[in-house]
């Protein structure tokens, strides 16, 4: 067990009550996360404080009257996955290098410079959040953070979303193996069999485009004919 010297505080606030319980850093950060469900893995001390620093605890009735129980286990479930647990400098690092390589990703795969028409890949939108000094949330979901991102790195990269419409055609006896990858790439718009010939038309992010056709021709060994339809723009993300 985590000695108490190195238990971090995890803490919420239900009305103008605050609630803190020691806890270890790493359990109670990968029950946050969802990679952990024992919730007594994480308590260094089985009590609750108004002041964990100052050992002030809290009464049962505040307690009954914030959880509406004492059981320290579902209390400390409510504290740790739905208030604020006080990160480690490394567990905050890791945290924020993940999750700004998650939304580098989302963003590549729409992303192309508008004026060379090329995809600008995910190294290059994390150089980009880097300088930009972007406050990236660790725990905020990565698609629901793209907004703010973008708006900071426009101001350093040529920057233009968009998806692509691709007509393609291969032989029937592909079909199998190039359909599991249209699952995984696009969205497919419509479908037609044409003698021994499959023909399909998908919507791509257009950061994957040539991704996508490298694949498509690999299973085809080469059998692929491709042609570009037209170019959208993504409003996925406005208004958020």
């Amino acid at each position: 067990m985590t000695s108490l010297d190195k238990a971090v505080i995890a803490r919420i606030e239900v009305g103008s009550e605050r609630f803190e319980i020691y806890v270890d850093p790493d359990v109670a950060l990968n029950i946050k996360l969802g990679k952990e469900k024992d919730i007594s893995k994480a308590l260094i001390v089985e009590e609750v404080f108004k002041d964990a620093r100052k050992g002030i605890r809290v009464s049962e009735e505040a307690l009954v009257k914030a959880f509406g129980t004492t059981d320290i286990n579902k209390i400390a479930e409510i504290i740790i996955t739905k208030g604020e647990i006080q990160l480690t400098k490394e567990q905050r690092r890791r945290l924020m290098e993940a999750k700004k390589k998650q939304i580098a990703y989302i963003i590549s795969r729409y992303a192309i410079n508008p004026q060379t028409n090329t995809p600008h890949p995910p190294e290059r939108i994390e150089k980009a959040i880097e300088e930009a000094k972007v406050n990236i949330d660790p725990f905020k979901d990565a698609e629901r953070q793209v907004p703010q991102v973008l708006k900071a790195i426009r101001l350093i990269l040529p920057i233009k979303l968009e998806s692509k419409i691709v007509a393609c055609k291969i032989p029937a006896n592909y079909y199998g193996k190039v359909y599991n990858i249209i699952k995984n790439y696009g969205n497919l718009i419509k479908d037609e069999w044409k003698n021994e010939y499959y023909l399909f038309m998908i919507e791509l992010p257009a950061g994957v485009v040539d991704e996508f056709l490298r694949e498509v021709s690999r299973v085809t060994k080469g059998n692929l004919e491709s042609k570009f339809i037209e170019s959208k723009g993504v409003e996925k993300w406005k208004g958020r």
